[in-house]
């Protein structure tokens, strides 16, 4: 038996031998006394409770499917608009996740219809969002993009940055994933 029941059995048996002297103790305050220590006991109690169901819900959660590391690794593709009167440029991204290491090459057209091949360096993900740069060479110049995106199901959105004539450019990227069917 607890103290708590144990004050109310003996203020009950008290109640029945001496029911004039229980009145008195009422107006005392006595059973609100009582009263006020079996809430407090209910009320830690029921904390107790929701605190143990909050850890073990907690601890005991299955993890989600979004809680999964993204992997940007596969071949994506891209059309930038040319700056002169030809045809758009189609340019493919080939990515490869090696634990925390984003590597990878940058595939694009070039005048005469070779095709020029630019690794990427700095590769990073955090999260949904993946940064690298690629510095680009030809005969009289050579300049640095800076690819930054989110991966969003299939596809990279995000811009790139680069210097041209002293002056920063940013374009809208929207790189498609190959080989996937929505």
């Amino acid at each position: 038996m607890t103290a708590i029941e144990l004050a109310g059995t003996a203020f009950l048996s008290y109640a029945k031998a001496e029911p004039g002297n229980c009145r008195m103790l009422i107006r005392q305050g006595v059973l609100s006394g009582i009263a006020t220590m079996i809430k407090n006991f209910v009320n830690k109690f029921l904390k107790a409770l929701i605190g143990i169901a909050l850890i073990s819900g907690a601890l005991f959660v299955p993890a989600k499917a979004d809680d999964k590391k993204l992997d940007p690794t596969g071949t994506y593709i891209w059309i930038t608009p040319s700056r002169t009167s030809g045809p758009d440029h189609t340019n493919t991204l080939i990515l490869k996740l090696h634990g925390a290491d984003l590597t990878g090459k940058i595939l694009s057209p070039r005048r005469g219809g070779s095709i020029n091949i630019t690794d990427i360096d700095d590769g990073k993900i955090n999260g949904a969002r993946i940064s690298f740069s690629a510095v680009r060479s030809f005969p009289t110049i050579t300049f640095t993009n800076y690819y930054y995106g989110t991966l969003t199901n299939n596809d990279i959105v995000g811009k790139i940055v680069s210097q041209r004539d002293g002056q920063t450019q940013t374009r809208h990227w929207d790189a498609k994933k190959l080989g996937v069917t929505d």
